[in-house]
């Protein structure tokens, strides 16, 4: 069993991010009424998968202690990322799950994508991270990887509201 490659385990569950690391917080709303077949895409890596994102898991839910790579890109230009799931929650209002990174992984941090109803029905998609450059790819890549993470959280957000209008 691999080792985390931070120490600021469940941080974004609490929302309470770690000094010394870049930031990310994604919010947009993906439905009305739509909790159901969100919280299921999110759970179930769907979401990541409908994205584009190749995902191998040693679960086919996410839940703590559960492994997942995420290979992002094509052929020899697929860059892999080895995570752990350290959090997940399926409750009513609320469900997601929170990674955090593993050897190997091109940054060193933790990233989690949640989905929570508010009282009036929106169905909200977020995306919380914290991360410093672990390679020397994300360190030389620089001040572009934080507008790339910000990238990706919103072609997760537009994945996700097409996953959850085709299941209405």
């Amino acid at each position: 069993m691999s080792l985390l490659t931070y120490d600021e385990v469940g941080a974004t569950e609490t929302g309470s991010l770690p000094r010394g690391y870049h930031h990310l917080r994604y919010r947009v709303a993906i439905g009305h009424d739509v909790l159901g077949p969100a919280a299921d895409a999110v759970l179930s890596f769907r979401m990541h998968r409908a994205a584009g994102v190749r995902i191998t898991a040693s679960a086919d839910r996410a839940e703590a202690g559960v492994d997942v790579v995420t290979g992002l890109g094509l052929g020899p230009l697929r860059l892999s990322a080895p995570c752990r799931v350290v959090w997940a929650v399926d409750e009513p209002g609320r469900a997601g799950f929170g990674y955090g990174t593993l050897p190997g992984h091109p940054e060193r941090g933790e990233e989690a994508f949640e989905v929570t109803q508010g009282d009036d029905g929106t169905t909200w998609f977020s995306v919380t991270a914290f991360s410093l450059p672990a390679s020397l790819l994300t360190w030389v890549a620089g001040p572009t990887v934080p507008p790339f993470q910000r990238a990706y959280a919103a072609w997760c957000g537009r994945a996700l509201r097409r996953l959850v209008s085709e299941s209405s």
